[in-house]
């Protein structure tokens, strides 16, 4: 009896020690939800949600990028609200010999051979991102590959195929994050259709 108490306190212990370091800015926004009822996600997960969202390489397409010190880089300041609602674009340079993809400056759209596509705003914002969606919403989008699980697909370069690998608890803790975070007002355009020009993309209120 003894020996299994002793070797179920190590247990804890170890699993203690590998528990996810969790910053306090992420402990303050779970305890000021929890506090306002807007959710229940634990500290622990938003922090699993950040880990998930960084090394999925989610600001790399839904994160304008600027000309940093460096060169090119995501503007945190904008962090995942897609692209930019008052960039207004030409029409993309047409396909020549293997180049079949343009990308806009900012990673934020686009053109290949699905047409001209934009990257969501996935910020809390209720009129212009994820504010409105649930959970089961966006597990669906990410499960069967189509806008709230049953719309028009999500097209590329969004990895879907790599992305509906993630389990439940994945997708949780990466919603639980996103909703986590400032909401940016962003109204992205729809995406264009093969051949139709992306200078009438411009989407202001």
């Amino acid at each position: 009896m003894k020996r299994s108490i002793f070797a179920s306190a190590a247990i804890s212990a170890a699993l203690a020690a590998l528990s996810v370091s969790v910053p306090p800015a992420l402990a303050e926004e779970a305890t000021a939800a929890a506090a306002t009822g807007t959710q229940t996600s634990t500290p622990e997960q938003l922090a699993r949600g950040r880990y998930l969202v960084t090394v999925a390489g989610c600001n790399d397409c839904h994160t304008p990028w600027h000309q940093g010190p460096n060169g090119p880089e995501p503007d945190m300041s904008r962090m995942l609200s897609g692209h930019p609602e008052n960039v207004e674009l030409a029409a993309p340079p047409a396909p020549s010999g293997p180049w079949i993809v343009a990308a806009m400056a900012t990673n934020t759209a686009w053109s290949g051979p699905w047409g001209v596509s934009f990257t969501a705003n996935l910020t809390p914002d209720p009129e212009t991102g994820l504010g409105r969606w649930t959970q089961r919403n966006f597990t669906e989008t990410i499960r069967t590959g189509r806008h709230l699980g049953r719309g028009r697909p999500v097209l590329p370069p969004m990895p879907i195929p790599m992305y509906k690998n993630f389990t439940d608890s994945d997708l949780e803790a990466i919603f639980a994050y996103l909703q986590s975070i400032p909401p940016v007002r962003n109204q992205v355009p729809e995406p264009l259709p093969p051949g139709a020009s992306a200078a009438v993309a411009s989407a202001r209120p």
